[in-house]
């Protein structure tokens, strides 16, 4: 029987469980994929500890690659002996094998490599989204982009670098600027001994920057908006520090008519066609090397618990993979 890691409750790492599972033959519209890689993301955490509440008993994770095994009734997508890359969901991707929506597949193109493509998938749809729809980077704009040596953030430094964008990221250590100078950011700013929004407004010139993207969350949510110049755009995309609390929408106006919004990438991929285009933009950034996606640290699958202590610990850089 093939393995996955389950939760029967939510906690600390802990509560992941390495157990053998049933897995039935694909239903109409499903795919059943032997996952190469699986990928590791800090809202898996949030799944685990609960703060994104899951039916228990649950399998957990949101992106793998590997080889479409069979299809069910239906399938139009892929095909028995396809490469594939999936993210955003179902909820199940720290398993061996899987069944899985066929639509919800993307055909993982030969120069991207199945490890490439379980670490890049959840963060670089992600980035596709944020740069290219939810704020449309253009030439000349001052972008601030948190945890700048985060899965996210190394892969979003580069490519709106290679947008044509004057890149600022923040840090939490000497060690992660390098890593942030190094993937496209124009000036690192480490946090924890520098106020970020005072060297923003030095860096462009007291005129703050065009479009925060904001991934940590309740530490860093007031600095963001201080840092945006008027009718600036402030994108709130996760809670690593904790969630946000309410805010009272006058301090938008107050500090230069300000846009706010916090959005999912299962929101910009719920239609198929916008999943295609924005895992076409993804493919073609890293294939020609405008975006390198690299591996910093590999778990196997069912040392997840260990990976998610190592990820809460802020003790890794760039992406992570689980391996089956």
């Amino acid at each position: 029987m093939p393995h996955a890691i389950r939760l029967h409750q939510t906690g600390g790492p802990e509560v992941l469980c390495w157990e053998a599972v049933d897995l039935p033959a694909p239903g109409p519209g499903e795919a059943t994929v032997r996952q190469h890689a699986v990928g590791l993301n800090y809202i898996d955490t949030y799944h685990r500890t609960g703060l994104y509440p899951l039916p228990l008993p649950s399998g957990i994770g949101l992106e793998g690659a590997g080889v479409v095994e069979a299809v069910g009734e239906g399938v139009s997508e892929v095909k028995v002996g396809d490469r594939v890359a999936y993210a955003g969901g179902p909820i199940g991707a720290y398993a061996e094998v899987r069944n899985i929506p066929a639509h919800r597949l993307l055909i993982l193109p030969d120069a991207i490599s199945f490890a490439t493509g379980a670490a890049m998938m959840l963060q670089g749809l992600t980035a596709a989204y944020l740069l290219r729809k939810t704020y449309r980077v253009q030439p000349g704009d001052a972008v601030l982009i948190h945890a700048a040596a985060g899965g996210v953030g190394l892969i979003a430094c580069q490519w709106a670098k290679a947008l044509g964008a004057t890149v600022i990221g923040t840090v939490g250590s000497a060690a992660k600027a390098e890593l942030a100078k190094a993937h496209g950011c124009d000036h690192v700013i480490n946090y924890s001994s520098e106020n970020f929004t005072q060297r923003v407004r030095e860096i462009t010139g007291g005129e703050g920057v065009a479009v925060v993207y904001d991934g940590v969350g309740k530490d860093t949510f007031m600095g963001s908006l201080d840092s945006l110049r008027p009718m600036g755009m402030m994108v709130a995309y996760g809670n690593a520090s904790g969630p946000v609390p309410p805010l009272d929408l006058l301090l938008l106006s107050q500090k230069g008519s300000l846009f706010i919004t916090r959005p999912t990438i299962m929101s910009y991929t719920a239609k198929r066609a916008d999943l295609v285009a924005l895992g076409a933009e993804l493919f073609e950034a890293v294939v020609s090397g405008q975006v390198r996606v690299e591996v910093n640290q590999t778990y196997a699958l069912k040392d997840a618990a260990q990976a998610h202590r190592d990820l809460e610990a802020r003790k890794t850089t760039g992406s992570t993979i689980l391996l089956p």
